[in-house]
């Protein structure tokens, strides 16, 4: 299991990000124009309604008294003002319909942006990591982005401009009573200021715990059966509850401090209602003919008006941290190193006649490799197999066979040296070239969800039913197939109903049908009981006929027939050889092979 996390580590990655992802939005900016004037629209109607029912306020008051109230003017305020809350309530829902489609569509790019990325980075970029972590990424983080932007944004502009609106309107209808609103304002910013300095560290540490969770969950499913077994429940549920808390505690924190935006806002806001009425009823008392009843219940809805933008902005400033913090670990994943630009590269592999058939000769000369450059684990490795060979690779754990594999295959680097294909370096290559000379059988198998003819034509086309049912007989997998409702067809839904033996000769008839010129099998046999061993062992000498192969192997059964056997220890070959050459000469291999096979 990978351990490590997404690295950010401070505020100014996640100012950074938000800049990011604004000017990532740079594509959308006619639709956000479109959403920002039907805010505007909607802004002006909530602005101009206070000024209809100040009139219908004072019509009421002034003719009170005499019992002279007109009906009819009453009922047209009342329409109009019915005719402005009902269009700002369609603009209202028209700008937010187009902004969760822009945040929608910016999220569902950065998603595909992801999964162009997974094929992009090496795999040691894998190596350092979690896997849950950056499935935490993938999922969490997006989800984030995507919720906090889309509420940003709309919050951030309809507040900006009914702030606009309102402090116009406010000081058109009464100078005297905008200055009494207005003198909260600074007590509102230095409250924003304040709780936004709280709660943005929260935030950030918010999404890092959440990848943690996320990194647990994934060992606890993925590693379930090993945990049953070992009775190791209880510690395993005890480190995930131990991240849960954390998890629990900051998020607690950190809404929290959110949470005290509303109730601050309002708290101020009541003394700016009382300000209104006092100053108000002042200003009548002196005689000021610009403020009647009718101007003070109309200031007391612009006092609102102004509180809820202000409260508003607060959450839009809380969202977009959010936002940050979670993009600051997308963007942690999408900018990281990606493997080498190989579009320059124009060498192909062609055979001398230029038929374009690979012969398969491969040479190792002098590779030197280390996952990390300062721990080198292959120091100095030689080799020269001739095409059509059979080559037996073994040695204890850790002596570098995978890697030596993972190296032929340029899944990694060298840190020195070379390796050839018919005397072409595999570094003047292609990846993609590389990886098309190549099938694969894994110790580790994997399937997908879909059907068995799906699973073994992974990738290849062309390859006819006849062709295939031929490739599942060689296998011996015929059997087991037909056995199923649908044979090819059968859906693969739930890999727990296909034994470990069965995927593993699945994975073998999909490395037959790829018909590579060379072919990896690592431990290809290990899942398979001993009479399936000897089926699949007839189908991989048939199968190796004509190709250069590289089988490695803990069983050394399997590879008695080898042509040539390559004996590697801390990185180095030690020994090579045939079996019967290494047997004689009583060294290393013989001693591994007699210690597993005591009497032959």
């Amino acid at each position: 299991m990978k351990h490590g996390n997404m690295n950010f580590s401070d505020e100014t990655s996640s100012k950074d990000s938000i800049k990011k992802l604004l000017k990532a939005l740079k594509p959308f900016y006619i639709n956000i124009a479109v959403s920002f004037v039907c805010i505007l629209i909607s802004t002006v109607l909530c602005v101009l309604a206070p000024q209809w029912l100040s009139k219908l306020t004072d019509e009421i008051a002034n003719n009170a008294a005499t019992q002279t109230i007109s009906l009819k003017k009453i009922a047209n305020f009342a329409i109009i003002l019915l005719v402005f809350y009902v269009s700002n309530a369609v603009c209202h829902y028209v700008s937010n319909f187009i902004m969760t489609t822009v945040t929608q569509k910016y999220v569902k790019g950065m998603r595909s942006g992801i999964s162009r990325k997974i094929n992009s980075v090496p795999l040691n970029y894998f190596d350092k990591r979690q896997y849950g972590d950056v499935l935490s990424v993938i999922t969490n983080d997006v989800d984030t982005v995507g919720q906090s932007l889309d509420q940003s944004i709309s919050m951030f502009l309809n507040s900006v401009t009914m702030l606009t609106g309102v402090l116009i309107a406010m000081f058109v209808t009464a100078w005297q009573l905008a200055l009494t609103v207005l003198m909260v304002i600074p007590f509102m910013l230095v409250m924003l200021f304040l709780l936004t300095k709280l709660a943005m560290p929260q935030f950030r540490k918010n999404q890092k715990i959440l990848g943690e969770l996320n990194g647990k969950v994934e060992e606890n499913y993925s590693g379930h059966i090993v945990i049953k077994a070992f009775d190791a429940g209880e510690r395993m549920t005890g480190d995930f509850e131990k991240t849960n808390r954390r998890l629990k505690r900051s998020i607690f924190k950190a809404q929290g401090v959110v949470g005290l935006m509303m109730p601050l806002f309002n708290f101020i806001s009541y003394f700016a209602y009382a300000a209104v009425c006092v100053v108000g009823g002042l200003l009548m008392n002196s005689g000021v003919s610009t403020v009647t009843f009718g101007t003070i219940t109309a200031f007391l809805v612009y006092a609102n008006l102004f509180q809820n933008p202000m409260s508003q902005l607060a959450q839009a400033m809380s969202s977009l941290q959010m936002s940050g913090a979670a993009a600051a670990r997308v963007y942690d994943f999408l900018e990281s190193e990606e493997l080498s630009d190989e579009s320059g590269k124009t060498r192909k592999l062609l055979a001398a006649d230029g038929s374009g058939k690979i012969r398969g000769d491969v040479e190792f000369k002098h590779v030197k490799f280390g996952y990390n450059p300062d721990k080198i684990i292959i120091s100095d490795f030689s080799a020269k197999i001739n095409a059509g060979m059979k080559v037996a690779i073994v040695g204890p754990t850790g002596a570098g066979k995978t890697t030596l594999v993972n190296l032929l295959m340029r899944f990694y680097e060298l840190n020195g040296g070379d390796i050839t294909v018919d005397g072409v370096s595999i570094g003047d290559m292609t990846r993609e070239e590389v990886h098309d000379m190549f099938g694969m059988v894994l110790q580790d198998t994997w399937m997908f969800e879909g059907s068995i003819r799906d699973n073994i034509l992974f990738s290849k086309n062309g390859v006819s039913d006849e062709m295939l049912e031929g490739i599942c007989k060689e296998a011996g997998i015929y059997h087991y197939i037909h056995t199923l409702a649908g044979g090819l067809d059968y859906v693969i839904e739930d890999e727990s109903n296909i034994s470990g033996g069965q995927k593993q000769l699945i994975t073998i008839a999909r490395a037959m049908a790829e018909n590579a010129p060379l072919l990896i099998l690592d431990e290809a046999t290990s899942n398979v009981d001993t009479r399936t061993e000897e089926v699949i062992q007839r189908a991989m000498d048939k199968l190796t006929e004509g190709r250069t192969s590289f089988v490695i192997a803990h069983r050394l059964s399997t590879i008695r027939n080898a042509d040539m056997i390559l004996v590697m220890k801390d990185g180095n070959i030690i020994e090579q050889g045939n079996h019967d050459a290494l047997m004689s000469s009583g060294g290393f291999y013989a001693n591994l092979y007699n210690s597993q096979f005591t009497g032959e």
